[in-house]
Formats: C-alpha cells, sequence, structure tokens
C-alpha cells in the first residue's frame, strides 16, 4: 500500500472523518472511537441503532487496551492465539469510553487485524479504530473499492483503495468470556 495513502487515512481519522478501508473479508468504515461526532456519523450512515455497538480493530492489542476493562492473563493467552487475524472477541468494556462503542453492551469487540492495510492505517494513525461493515444495515457490505465508491463516495471522507482478504463472510465474533459464537466466519 502507497505510504502518503496510509497517511491520507490517519489524517483524516485525526480530522474527525470517516474512511472506507479494506478488512480480512469486506470493506469497513472507521472513525476515531473517541470522537462522538464521527461515530454518530457512521452509525446514520449505516441506518445502524447505537444500542448495536461497534467493533475497534488495531494492529496491536496494547491499541485496544483504553477501551477495555481488566483483562486477566489467562484470558488473554486465550483470545491472543488466534490474533493477529481475523477473529473478533468480545472482553470486558471500559465504562469510561464512549458508550457508543459498546451499545447496550457490557462487552465490547476488538480484533488485531492481520490485514496488511488495517494493520498500516492503525499504526499511522497510532490507536484502535472503529471498523464496521461498510453496508446499510441489513444489506449486504461491500467487497471492492468501486462498490464502495458506487454506495458511500458522497459520505465517506476517504476510500482506501486495495483487495479484501480471502474470507468470503464479515469476521466471525466469539464472547470471550463464555466461548460462545455470536457470528460465525
Amino acid at each position: 500500500m502507497n505510504r502518503f495513502t496510509i497517511q491520507r487515512a490517519a489524517k483524516t481519522l485525526r480530522e474527525g472523518g470517516i474512511i472506507a478501508y479494506p478488512t480480512e473479508s469486506v470493506f469497513g468504515l472507521g472513525c476515531d472511537p473517541l470522537n462522538e461526532e464521527a461515530l454518530h456519523r457512521i452509525l446514520k450512515i449505516k441506518n445502524r441503532s447505537v444500542n448495536k455497538g461497534l467493533i475497534l480493530v488495531a494492529s496491536e492489542f496494547s491499541q485496544l487496551q483504553p477501551f477495555l476493562g481488566t483483562v486477566e492473563p489467562a484470558l488473554f493467552d486465550r483470545i491472543s492465539q488466534s490474533w493477529p487475524g481475523p477473529t473478533t472477541w468480545l472482553l470486558p468494556a471500559n465504562f469510561e469510553a464512549p458508550k457508543m462503542l459498546r451499545g447496550k453492551f457490557k462487552l465490547q469487540a476488538v480484533r488485531v487485524s492481520k490485514h496488511s492495510v488495517v494493520h498500516q492505517i492503525c499504526e499511522a494513525y497510532g490507536g484502535a479504530i472503529v471498523s464496521t461493515s461498510a453496508n446499510l444495515s441489513n444489506r449486504p457490505p461491500t467487497r471492492t473499492t468501486l462498490t464502495t465508491r458506487l454506495r458511500f463516495n458522497k459520505q465517506v471522507d476517504l476510500i482506501v483503495d486495495g483487495k479484501v482478504g480471502e474470507l468470503k463472510q464479515p469476521s466471525e465474533i466469539k464472547n470471550a468470556m463464555t466461548g460462545d459464537i455470536i457470528r460465525p466466519a
């Protein structure tokens, strides 16, 4: 990925903008997770209820820690076996983080990605970002730069060109506390 594009994506996030970018399986919409105006904007773009919460994605676990409560070492060891990778885990939330991130839940959805574009954006930005699929609520997410442009060009501030990973479905979501699969891969 072109370094200029990655830096532009990080700058857009820092300025409160919304980006669309390729992930392991679909294009995602992202923003600064601490910018409530940007969070509201993403929910409006997707026509998504604030109660559903949002996934945070990072290049390393330390970027997720400000949004999480205590993660016991044994639990961390278990989840870290699937990271970096496409598994999203529900972990205890930090209740001082914006409530919109977790919605009506006590757990926060988080993932350490191995997709090179996601990894580079999080590194350049210096932290975790929101990662919600680029789709309208209850509609299929986009999987190409072209379809993302056609659906979201006027609603987002930057579309990062790139290819999604090999997965055919959005990331698997598991409850780290119970082991339950919330959304299968």
